[in-house]
């Protein structure tokens, strides 16, 4: 069976996590795994490898920068002589999927992971790991995410096929007050019919109304309970949840742990 990853098991309440990875030539493969709720940016620094995937193996070299989706089976290999090394930037797929709205940046939608090939691109991996490992804020994200952008999708990006009306409405579902509202809410926001949105919503994101709301309550209890004193209870309540004991199964759920046990781990992480 595939390895799920979920991203809080790894960055703990941090904006995003970043990593060097080195694979030998002869190494074994990394495990065959899918994100539960990340996206992330590989940017080969040297050498040459190969990544498996369901449809194939694809060739890496130094240079490429691949961007892997919630979904994407995966794995890596080294290639003779020198093995590969690659800097590897994880982040929420609730958040990066916020900023392509905000953006209004193309969503690259097709299946499988994206592959581009652009060597200046390896400097702004470099420059995410040394923010990373010197403690990381949401604007070392946005900052990578901006540099490398600009490498990638230079000039007009194009339409990103989320409808106008949609992007607002998302955007402005981050704001804790419209957060509580749920579903509801949204609609709201929207301004069309609870059909509607659900057919355009699967279509822009492939996921339901319910579904992108319960993420983003979750994404906001992990930020509260890593950086807040609030009580679990008042975090269920500012996040929008009908009670603590609802909150504490969708959380534990979602994280593989109990809301207490993650703001002990994400405290614990921020401590040399």
């Amino acid at each position: 069976m595939d390895q799920i990853l979920r991203f809080e098991a790894h960055a703990f309440g941090r904006p995003f996590h970043a990593a060097r990875v080195r694979i030998p030539a002869r190494a074994r493969d990394t495990e065959l795994h899918t994100h539960a709720d990340f996206h992330e940016f590989m940017g080969v620094v040297s050498g040459r490898g190969e990544h498996l995937l369901t449809r194939g193996v694809e060739e890496l070299r130094a240079g490429d920068v691949v961007l892997v989706r919630p979904s994407d089976r995966h794995a890596v290999r080294g290639s003779a002589p020198d093995g590969l090394e690659f800097v590897n930037v994880a982040f929420p797929s609730s958040i990066w999927l916020g900023f392509l709205d905000l953006t209004r940046t193309a969503r690259w939608s097709s299946h499988g992971p994206i592959v581009f090939h652009q060597p200046a691109a390896v400097p702004v991996f470099e420059h995410a790991l040394v923010r990373f490992q010197a403690g990381p804020a949401t604007y070392d994200l946005l900052r990578f995410w901006i540099d490398l952008l600009d490498l990638l999708v230079p000039g007009d990006p194009g339409a990103s096929g989320v409808p106008d009306w949609l992007a607002k409405a998302c955007t402005a579902m981050r704001a804790e007050d419209n957060l509580r509202g749920g579903v509801p809410r949204l609609l709201e926001l929207a301004g069309v019919s609870p059909a509607h949105l659900s057919r355009t919503m699967r279509t822009a994101y492939g996921i339901t109304p319910t579904t992108f709301v319960t993420d983003l309550r979750l994404e906001h209890a992990a930020s509260l309970l890593a950086a807040t004193n609030a009580t679990i209870a008042q975090i269920a309540t500012r996040c929008g949840f009908s009670s603590q004991s609802y909150f504490t199964r969708c959380f534990t759920t979602a994280h593989d742990l109990t809301p207490s046990e993650f703001r002990h781990r994400s405290q614990r992480a921020f401590v040399p």
